[in-house]
């Protein structure tokens, strides 16, 4: 039975909408077959009369949303939302089954995201598309649309399915759930063609690294054991507590995690360490295998520290080298007032 209040639900004129609410076909009159006694308590068929009448209207619900869906970079898209049924999340693999029947023989891409807003708290969501690639990538968007709205997704049989919670109670989720179809059918950029100025990942590495006097895990531990070198030698440890607590870690090394490095080692930062007092500190930086760890050296380069560096290989490579899982950290600096309280995440 439909609920006036779905009336909320549809878009303003804004948004250009292929939902159902109102103008899919009413719910068709059951016709018994020969064969079936008319129930006189009046109850339904049995579930298998229905379902070629939720086909019919599912085919219904296909030829009109086909009809006034859009193109976006030659993929058609668009959005249907339709009214609640007792079968939910098995109609909208119904349509979805016959959205790619309808547009299989036109061989065009294809992203439709169908939604079955209820009055329960979970609604599902289903995203068909012509590839796997292109469902998950909408669904991809459609949870950064949704945020601690989305639950129990998964990608199966290259359909992308949801639960979202509170769906379309304002004009809002419509509308969010066109803006990811529309931007996810985007043909992707040229990777062989970036915008001018920018650098790959790999560029940028091999960039930090070019700036390092890198050294080997047996040469940090022989660093830290020098007493004679006149400046003080740290060890930091700047990956994240899940990658510590799965694979160890070095007592005695001080703990950084890469959202704090540069406020913990700048001179000049009220939230510095005690021991960052100078510029001349060597702080040797490792993560598990040595690419994060390149990139935050260099990082401290910027900011005057040019005796930092890097381990490579990182923590794998250290253990490898069966290199002790003590070591000592010594500081020369006093004290800094406030230092633990930089307002970053922790």
């Amino acid at each position: 039975m439909s609920n006036p209040s779905r009336s909320r639900w549809t878009s303003s004129s804004s948004t250009r909408s292929t939902s159902s609410y109102g103008e899919v076909i009413a719910r068709p009159e059951v016709v018994i077959p020969a064969g079936y006694a008319a129930d006189p308590l009046g109850r339904s068929p049995s579930p298998d009369v229905l379902s070629p009448i939720r086909e019919q209207v599912a085919q219904t619900i296909v030829l009109r949303s086909t009809r006034d869906a859009e193109t976006v970079e030659g993929t058609k898209v668009g959005v249907i939302l339709t009214l609640p049924y007792s079968s939910g999340e098995e109609f909208l693999n119904i349509i979805a089954s016959e959205l790619k029947r309808a547009m299989l023989p036109k061989q065009q891409s294809y992203l439709f995201i169908l939604a079955l807003p209820t009055n329960s708290l979970l609604s599902p969501v289903l995203i068909c598309a012509s590839s796997e690639e292109l469902a998950e990538r909408a669904g991809m968007l459609v949870k950064s649309k949704f945020l601690n709205r989305v639950h129990r997704y998964d990608l199966r049989h290259g359909r992308w399915g949801a639960l979202i919670r509170d769906l379309c109670t304002t004009n809002y989720d419509e509308a969010a759930l066109w803006d990811a179809a529309r931007k996810a059918a985007r043909a992707p950029l040229d990777p062989l063609n970036p915008p001018p100025g920018s650098r790959s990942i790999s560029q940028i590495l091999e960039h930090a690294r070019a700036r390092l006097q890198r050294i080997t895990p047996q040469q940090a531990y022989d660093e830290l054991q020098d007493l004679t070198i006149l400046w003080p030698v740290v060890l930091v440890d700047i990956r994240p507590e899940a990658q510590r607590r799965e694979f160890g870690s070095i007592t005695g090394a001080l703990v950084v995690e890469r959202n704090v490095l540069e406020w913990r080692f700048d001179p000049r930062c009220a939230y510095r360490l005690p021991i960052a007092d100078r510029y001349d500190i060597r702080v040797i930086i490792f993560c598990q295998e040595s690419y994060t760890s390149s990139l935050a050296a260099a990082s401290l380069h910027d900011l005057g520290l040019l005796n930092a560096t890097d381990m490579i290989g990182g923590y794998a490579a250290w253990k490898e080298a069966g290199l002790p899982d003590e070591v000592e950290v010594s500081s020369t600096a006093p004290p800094t007032d406030g230092r633990m309280s930089v307002p970053v995440e922790t």
